[in-house]
């Protein structure tokens, strides 16, 4: 690391706060000895606790603050109310220069709200999007948006994909990142109206990327490419049924062996190989997700995650921080002009049959 990393934490923010949080934070401070840690939240309930990690403590101070946002809060709620919680204080860090990057488990829809209002959007980005990476047969692919937009013209999906693609490259290590559009077919008949015009786009204008076009979603666990860019909806539609089908398979590889005593003898001898498939599919190994789009970094934790998972998304934060991945997002998307090729797409769209 070329330097030091100041992050904000939210010591309140999950199911799991704050005992969660102090020990993500020291998983992470022997992951990356040169970071920086400022808590926020309430020091009378986990002042004690952050004592005891006491090399932790040597990199560490504490912001008080005795609010903080409830798991059912409504977003609009917070904005209006919730400017002494340690969410906001934890995200005002990061505007002021105080932090490099804010992680959280609170809220999304708060947390989104707050990060909107306290730090805006980049130049030239309409709107922000959630973007994770997910596990894959070739290794990781970075999936957006995933709740943040429920709706999406063209124009926001074609600046997630160039915020995928730097994502996938700074974070991810990818070289050259292949980018595709999710939909329900490969052909290009296939979609809406909005996908139909963002893969025109991406197809014609001059982008720092690769567009590989559209890809269906077997293609996300199979890795066919690098980014996959879709609504946020469809987004976390997908997200949910791949953690769905992981813990389901899991319990059925559990059942099998547990069906009869020779299943039971046969898991002995298999009993590494599954504890690497296990690992290898872990979630916390994948906790995490970039609130991208944002003039700062952003990173919401998983609200049941535990202090494994925590120091993951930590991980995330202190990637996107000492690699300048705001900074390179900003520049690339600052090169967009999509004005000409919507004004072309239209004018195709307005020319009678």
């Amino acid at each position: 690391m070329d330097k030091t990393v100041t992050l904000a934490l939210d010591a309140m923010g999950g199911d799991n706060a704050p005992e969660a949080v102090i020990a993500g934070a020291n998983i992470a401070r022997k992951r990356h000895p040169e970071v920086r840690f400022i808590f926020f939240g309430d020091a009378a309930k986990f002042g004690k606790r952050l004592a005891r990690f006491k090399a932790l403590s040597a990199v560490s101070s504490v912001v008080h603050t005795d609010e903080f946002v409830a798991a059912d809060a409504k977003p609009s709620q917070v904005v209006r109310t919730g400017r002494n919680t340690s969410m906001w204080k934890a995200v005002e860090a990061v505007r002021d220069g105080t932090a490099n990057g804010v992680v959280s488990s609170g809220n999304t829809g708060a947390l989104m709200a707050v990060a909107m209002f306290t730090l805006r959007t980049l130049p030239a980005i309409d709107r922000p999007a959630i973007a994770t990476f997910m596990p894959t047969l070739r290794g990781e692919t970075v999936v957006l948006d995933l709740g943040a937009n429920l709706k999406c013209n063209a124009r926001n999906l074609v600046q997630f994909a160039v915020m995928g693609e730097v994502y996938s490259r700074t974070v991810l290590g990818a070289r050259d990142p292949k980018v595709a559009l999710l939909n329900i077919g490969t052909e290009e008949t296939k979609g809406n109206e909005a996908l139909k015009e963002a893969a025109s786009i991406l197809i014609n204008a001059d982008l720092p990327l690769t567009f590989c076009g559209y890809v269906e979603g077997d293609d996300i666990p199979n890795g066919t490419v690098d980014v996959v860019v879709t609504d946020g909806f469809t987004g976390n539609v997908a997200l949910k049924t791949a953690e769905g089908t992981a813990k389901l398979m899991t319990n059925f590889v559990r059942q099998a062996f547990r069906s009869s005593l020779s299943a039971r003898i046969g898991y002995l001898f298999a009993r590494r190989a599954f504890t690497k498939m296990r690992m290898r599919a872990d979630p916390r190994r994948y906790n995490g997700a970039m609130l991208l789009g944002l003039n700062g970094v952003c990173v919401k934790s998983h609200g049941g995650t535990d202090a494994l998972g925590f120091a993951t998304a930590i991980g995330v934060a202190v990637d996107m921080a000492s690699k300048n991945a705001i900074e390179l997002i900003a520049e690339h998307v600052g090169q967009l002009d999509l004005a000409p090729a919507l004004a072309a797409e239209s004018s195709v769209k307005a020319v009678p049959n």
